[in-house]
């Protein structure tokens, strides 16, 4: 990437990991193969490497590939310097999980910015990644216990997680909750 972080030159196989081609990905800005969330950790990361205050770092990323496929890996930044010490580029590269063997890597839920979720589901999903009790939450939202427990359950199969904690955990992996932030918040781009 050049210093204004756009892509001037990618590999093929990195091209491939977001479902674009080589001639596609160049002059794209990086965080447009990634999802909404990526930037608020990644801009810390590479204005480090533009001040150079860093020479490189790692942290975990969502990228978008083909067809709504949503995947998470590592992405490491390396600042590259021109003979005067000025920065001359950042080479990135992407390590997807699946490359790991991990058993869920490139689950396809849909669309990353479907809609997937009601203004209520989101905020019973908050509710749960902040750790409130199903009587909580049904005090909170003025629901019956019975109207809380229909809502999770609707998630839990929306997303295809067995409880809870899966459900929090897959929602953070797909970007749906901010980062950052305590309590989570659902982004805008999941309510409908």
């Amino acid at each position: 990437m050049d210093p204004e972080m756009k892509i001037v030159a990618a590999e093929l196989d990195f091209s491939h990991q977001f479902g674009r081609t080589s001639t596609d990905t160049c002059g794209r800005s990086l965080y447009e193969l990634l999802h909404p969330s990526a930037p608020s950790v990644l801009h810390r990361h590479f204005t480090r490497l533009s001040e150079g205050r860093s020479n490189r770092f790692a942290e975990r990323m969502v990228g978008l590939g083909n067809g709504g496929r949503v995947f998470s890996g590592g992405l490491t930044g390396i600042a590259v310097q021109n003979t005067t010490g000025q920065l001359a580029g950042i080479v990135v590269q992407v390590r997807p999980d699946a490359e790991a063997g991990g058993r869920d890597a490139g689950d396809v839920i849909g669309d990353p910015r479907e809609r997937l979720l009601s203004k209520l589901d989101a905020r019973v999903l908050e509710g749960i990644a902040a750790g409130a009790s199903t009587m909580q939450l049904a005090a909170v939202l003025y629901l019956s216990r019975q109207g809380v427990e229909y809502h999770v359950g609707l998630m839990l199969r929306k997303l295809k997680v067995p409880n809870r904690a899966a459900l929090v955990a897959r929602a953070h992996s797909m970007g749906m909750l901010t980062v950052g932030q305590w309590p989570p918040r659902v982004l805008p781009e999941y309510i409908r």
